[in-house]
């Protein structure tokens, strides 16, 4: 038993053994198993960019140090551990370089890691700058670069053999450099603001004081907005938009295409763009380009609700003296059958009135309300009458006058003086009024009664034709009709009445009431006759006229029994009388007459004032004053007497017709009193008179 024991105990251990000489093999074996050295290391520069493509093969690592040298210094610009798949057995890798890669060359290697351990390294690749010794060339790199506004950007000056850097300057502001090789120096420029069309200088100096230099272009990615398309003719498509300012220009500036078809080029000025395109595509992308990137926009529509119609051509009218047909033509066929709307601008005497019409395929319209002999400009514009989308573009402007015709007829009225004369009146015609050349007017004087009749002709400048009632004696013993007619080169007006009593009656209303001007009218009313059909009429002139006065009027027509009287030629301080008639078959009746000033005054002039002593009192006595010095309404008279130049108010005397004050009380001696008229404006200068008072005998 105790041998059987011993014999197990000791295969056991063996076993252990045996386990603990495989292990230990194994890991020996594995850790002798050396990392592959990275071989056919090729370099690419990638076009347009600061990069440079390595790729290599390099076994089933994926773990690499990469290192990168300026060649000629020795420095080291990159040295990193990097982890790159395999791919098809190689492994590529992109480095990005702070400079430009033509400033000096580059030596690259790379090796195989696995934690601490690594392979050799690789053989080295050198990427060739332009410092080379066989391109002794003078240069700054990269020329005519383009960048974002606000990004910083790396240039390198590489000087001649043998030469020295003495300065890099952006305008005038000099640069702080590094030396990347004998000849290579680089420097960083941050662009603040936007460049101009000619970009900004990037100077080099040598130490020769030869110059060099490359353009630094500092803009925006491209930006456009309102992108929309529409139709003109019905089948092609015209898209807008706005570009939003990139300041880059020429061969910079931004290229646009819509679905894939290229736009020809805009004028640079313009910030709003346009592009045609065959046929209607229904939606559309629009895509901008520049060298700092890309803007996409898109629109959609159906064409009947994107039609902006062009202009009308070849405008024409047919004109009348009332009326005007206009015509046009349209560029194209198609809005021969497609609903349109036109909008007319009419324009005349500065004055512009907007007129709409709507058909299919509208080329003509007729102009109505329109005035004689008037010259008139219009355009058309025209819109799509239904799903209406934008108005499309004006004509030009057309213009035209319409034919003459017989004039107006005039507005008659009629003045009476107080010795049975008078004046048939009448508002000149305007030149609207006139529609044509006036050749003067025609006044008839005729009896109903009796057919007896007397005409006289008066120049076109003349606008009342007087008469004598005593003279008209002979046309009947009633009433004589004036009338009068206005005369040009197509004819006569239709004829204007007035009746004129043979005696003449009017009296005065029994009250004259006041007229307030106020917002620039006398504004009037008057109780209505329940069974008067007649119009009225309202007149006025300067109160201060006694025959022939220049008069005016307007004609109310019933049943208004108010109206606003305005006038330019009212003026301040002037009295004016308004008398309302009424008008009917009989010769006009006065009604109602109000007294009223635009704008009241202090009287022009004062009293005659005298003074005298009347027993032991003084007497003030005065005129009145005449109504056209008034210039208001008189409210009375204030008395003063003077005392060493100062006026004391002895007396108001509110009664406008007293004429007369008695002054007591004063003892003897030398005395001024001053009289003064006033309104609601105020006080006159006032009238002074002295007296000397005298003592009475007992």
């Amino acid at each position: 038993m105790p041998s059987s024991s011993i014999t197990s105990s000791s295969n056991s251990y063996s076993l252990w053994l045996f386990c603990l000489f495989l292990c230990c093999s194994a890991t020996h074996t594995h850790a002798n198993e050396a990392l592959l050295v990275p071989k056919q290391l090729s370099l690419s520069a990638i076009n347009g960019t600061q990069q440079l493509s390595i790729s290599w093969v390099g076994g089933t690592a994926t773990t690499f140090d990469m290192l990168i040298l300026r060649t000629e210094l020795n420095e080291t610009v990159f040295y990193k551990t990097i982890s790159v798949p395999l791919i098809s057995g190689w492994h590529q890798w992109t480095w990005t370089s702070a400079e430009p890669l033509e400033c000096t060359s580059l030596s690259i290697k790379v090796r195989a890691r696995d934690g601490q351990r690594a392979s050799e390294w690789s053989n080295t690749q050198i990427h060739q700058g332009y410092d080379i010794p066989s391109n002794p060339k003078f240069q700054v790199l990269p020329q005519d670069k383009v960048v974002p506004v606000g990004a910083s950007s790396t240039f390198c000056c590489i000087v001649g053999e043998g030469k020295l850097l003495r300065s890099m300057k952006l305008h005038r502001d000099v640069l702080k450099t590094t030396r990347l090789s004998r000849r290579a120096y680089s420097t960083v420029v941050v662009n603040k603001r936007p460049s101009d069309h000619s970009g900004n200088n990037v100077v080099c100096q040598d130490d020769q004081k030869t110059l060099t230099g490359s353009v630094i272009f500092a803009g925006y990615p491209p930006l456009s907005t309102d992108f929309v398309c529409e139709t003109r003719n019905l089948t092609s498509a015209v898209c807008h938009w706005n570009e939003v300012d990139t300041y880059l220009y020429g061969k910079r500036a931004t290229d646009y295409s819509i679905n894939e078809r290229i736009c020809p080029e805009n004028t640079q000025e313009e910030k709003q763009k346009n592009c045609t395109l065959d046929g209607w595509a229904g939606s559309w992308t629009l895509v901008a380009v520049n060298p700092l990137g890309q803007h996409n926009l898109t629109d959609s529509a159906e064409l009947s609700h994107r039609v902006r119609p062009v202009k009308p051509n070849d405008l024409s009218a047919v004109v009348h003296a009332w009326n005007a047909t206009i015509l046009w033509v349209w560029e194209h066929s198609s809005y021969s059958s497609f609903p349109l709307v036109c909008e007319v601008a009419v324009t005349s005497r500065g004055y512009t009135t907007n007129r709409t019409f709507s058909g299919v395929g509208l080329q003509s319209v007729v102009l109505s309300d329109m005035h004689p002999n008037e010259e008139y400009t219009l355009q058309i514009r025209c819109g799509a009458q239904k799903n209406f989308w934008k108005w499309g573009d004006w004509s030009e402007e057309f213009s035209f006058k319409t034919r003459t015709t017989v004039p107006d007829a005039p507005d008659v009225w009629l003045w009476m003086n107080r010795d049975n004369t008078g004046q048939v009146v009448w508002k000149p015609l305007t030149q609207r009024q006139s529609h044509g050349r006036l050749k003067g007017y025609q006044v008839t004087f005729q009896s109903s009664e009796e057919n007896l009749q007397h005409t006289v002709n008066v120049s076109p400048d003349t606008s009342a034709a007087p008469f004598n009632l005593s003279h008209m004696a002979t046309l009947g013993s009633g009433k004589i009709q004036a009338s009068v007619i206005a005369e040009n080169e197509d004819g006569a007006s239709a004829p204007s009445a007035v009746l004129i009593p043979l005696r003449w009656t009017e009296n005065e209303p029994i009250a004259v009431s006041r007229a307030v001007f106020l917002d620039g009218a006398f504004s009037l009313s008057w109780e209505r006759e329940h069974n008067s059909t007649c119009d009225y009429v309202v007149e006025w002139y300067d109160a201060s006229c006694r025959k022939d006065c220049p008069l005016d009027w307007i004609k109310v027509a019933a049943p208004n029994n108010f109206s606003s009287i305005e006038s330019a030629n009212f003026l301040p301080g002037v009295r004016y009388n308004i008398s309302l008639y009424c008008c009917s078959s009989e010769p006009a009746q006065l009604l109602l007459r109000w007294q009223g000033y635009m704008q009241e005054l202090v009287p022009s002039r004062p009293v005659y004032l005298s003074a005298e002593q009347r027993e032991s009192d003084i007497v003030l006595s005065w005129e009145g004053i005449p109504l056209a010095n008034r210039r208001g309404f008189l409210l009375g008279y204030n008395v003063y007497v003077s005392n060493d130049s100062h006026l004391t108010l002895i007396a108001n005397l509110p009664d406008i017709e007293t004429r007369k004050y008695e002054v007591k009380g004063y003892s003897k001696g030398s005395y001024k009193f001053t009289v003064k008229a006033y309104t609601s404006a105020g006080e006159d200068t006032g009238a002074t008179a002295s007296v000397m008072l005298e003592p009475q005998s007992m």
